[in-house]
């Protein structure tokens, strides 16, 4: 994502909603929460727009409610159908700092993404580059150095440790996910 303001670092954000269309006459968007925090909106003073282009701006939270399935939003200085007509599709983030904290063993993705990932016994396999969502589990995208991409499923099997300060993912070695030359 382009950060449209010096100083936030967009690695540091959480996205928790996107804005699918106008309601009403006096500037409403309805928003369809991507949060597992109940009540998100309810409590939400300030939020970060993020519009097609990526660019970011901060906007004041006037008044919330939530309809079925999904929320209502009124922000300060949207208050035509026209002005709320710009802040459809655009994605709704927080600071990460606001955000619940995770229980153990779950992670955002933003803190897995470029991680180093070596196996048991210290051989480096490359950088996680994607998570793939799957119907059981993810999978995680590794690139090794030469390029070559590794599917590692994000099991408890396979992923013996995280630590994010460190930016390191420790896998198991499981036959077939790794050729013999390849860590």
């Amino acid at each position: 994502m382009r950060v449209g303001n010096p100083g936030i670092d967009a690695r540091r954000l959480v996205t928790i909603g996107k804005v699918t269309r106008v309601h009403g006459a006096r500037g409403e968007v309805k928003v369809r929460s991507l949060s597992d925090v109940p009540g998100r909106f309810e409590t939400l003073e300030r939020v970060l727009v993020a519009d097609r282009q990526g660019a970011l701006r901060e906007l004041a939270v006037r008044a919330s409610r939530r309809t079925v399935g999904d929320y209502l939003l009124a922000f300060d200085g949207i208050a035509t159908p026209e002005a709320a007509a710009s802040l459809v599709g655009c994605w709704l983030l927080i600071a990460a700092e606001q955000s619940a904290p995770l229980p153990d063993g779950r992670y955002f993705e933003r803190d897995l993404l470029s991680m180093a990932v070596r196996t048991e016994d210290g051989a480096l396999v490359g950088e996680l580059t994607e998570i793939l969502p799957t119907g059981a589990n993810a999978v995680f995208v590794v690139r090794g150095a030469t390029g070559k991409e590794h599917l590692i499923p994000a099991t408890r099997e396979a992923v013996r440790a995280v630590d994010v300060p460190a930016r390191l993912m420790t896998i198991r070695r499981i036959a077939g996910l790794l050729d013999d030359d390849d860590a």
